[in-house]
């Protein structure tokens, strides 16, 4: 499903060329679950982000099922994340002046969808995350944890196949950040591929793989004993 063919990122520093990623080579099958783990610096957000088509490489090619998303222009890169693609960050992302309701129907909005169809698709997020009694509640008023189902509800919004979480647990207490593993296995469990960037070995545990990064290169590639690789067709 997703494929990174010998893909390096070259920044410069002080006029030196420094390589966030280094000829990484790596197939991510469509239902899988992978942590990205490693040093802070190592690499670690770079690929998630051009995984994400957000993030041109230096060189090398990132096909999202066989179709390599930088030759694509970037409308047409920004067309397939809305429709394939579904982000997770540390900070959450919400807008603050609007409610939990009107953040979840955003990408709805955004998609063309009906006005009536997004009010009944994000009331039914918003239950599914457990906030059936919060739609109307401002970030603001809604705790951490609460904040990160609202954007979780936001993220399934137009039904991803690919879910990018970037530390999902760093801002939450561990009781919290147990919960939040918890949807990201069921999202799993229904299908969804999702690639985790994560320094909480926790949280990297739950994934059915790990993949490690250190100085830009992919160094380890492991299946984890939970694995129960899933068959989608």
């Amino acid at each position: 499903m997703l494929t990174m063919q010998d893909v390096s990122k070259l920044y410069k520093h002080r006029r030196s060329p420094v390589a966030a990623l280094d000829g990484a080579n790596v197939t991510i099958q469509k239902g899988d679950f992978v942590s990205l783990v490693g040093p802070s610096g190592s690499g670690k957000s770079t690929l998630l982000l051009m995984l994400g088509g957000m993030l041109s490489p230096t060189s090398g090619r990132v096909l999202l099922n066989g179709v390599s998303m930088y030759e694509m222009s970037s409308d047409q890169r920004a067309a397939l994340r809305k429709t394939s693609m579904g982000f997770v960050f540390q900070t959450f992302n919400l807008v603050p002046y609007l409610t939990a309701l009107e953040n979840v129907k955003l990408p709805l909005y955004l998609a063309g969808v009906k006005p009536e169809e997004q009010d009944a698709r994000a009331i039914e997020l918003l239950e599914r995350v457990g906030l059936g009694n919060r739609v109307d509640h401002k970030p603001s008023e809604l705790s951490i944890g609460q904040q990160q189902r609202v954007a979780l509800a936001r993220m399934l919004a137009n039904d991803p196949q690919v879910i990018l979480a970037d530390e999902p647990t760093g801002n939450l207490d561990p009781e919290t950040a147990s919960q939040m593993m918890d949807y990201l296995e069921q999202f799993n469990r229904e299908g969804k591929t999702i690639i985790m960037v994560t320094h909480d070995p926790r949280a990297a545990a739950r994934a059915r793989r790990r993949l490690r990064i250190e100085d830009g290169r992919i160094v380890d590639d492991q299946r984890q004993q939970n694995d129960q690789t899933l068959q989608v067709a």
